[in-house]
């Protein structure tokens, strides 16, 4: 049975980490109600960050409403990520979305991203 758990591994844990795809994010997605950034790292897995921020959430057992459906859905699509360094940023009114809505435009935002990041095909010359 597949492990549902979120590990350290999985998460960008450091100021480091988020700066480097802060300064340098190749891929994005974005959503009315949140953005997508994302850049390749040196690892097999992809790690998540998040930044929900008071001022566009303003109520806490909202902010911990949206942090545990982001996880839950790059769970599931972390395997078809490869080894990028993803960060979700929360835009105003995000809270206003019902779960079912939120998590059917954030795997439509991962997939997008898979496929952005996916490595090209090579051709022979």
């Amino acid at each position: 049975m597949a492990s549902h758990a979120f590990p350290k591994a999985h998460r960008l844990l450091t100021s480091d980490d988020f700066q480097s795809v802060f300064a340098d994010a190749p891929f994005r997605a974005s959503h009315k109600y949140f953005l997508i950034l994302a850049r390749p790292n040196q690892r097999d897995s992809a790690r998540l960050g998040l930044v929900i921020a008071k001022k566009h959430i303003r109520l806490a057992t909202q902010r911990n409403r949206m942090k545990r459906l982001i996880r839950e859905t790059f769970r599931h699509q972390a395997p078809t990520l490869g080894g990028i360094d993803v960060i979700v940023l929360a835009r105003r009114g995000m809270d206003s979305l019902e779960n079912s809505a939120l998590h059917d435009q954030l795997d439509r935002q991962w997939q997008r991203i898979a496929r952005k990041s996916a490595p090209k095909p090579t051709t022979a010359d």
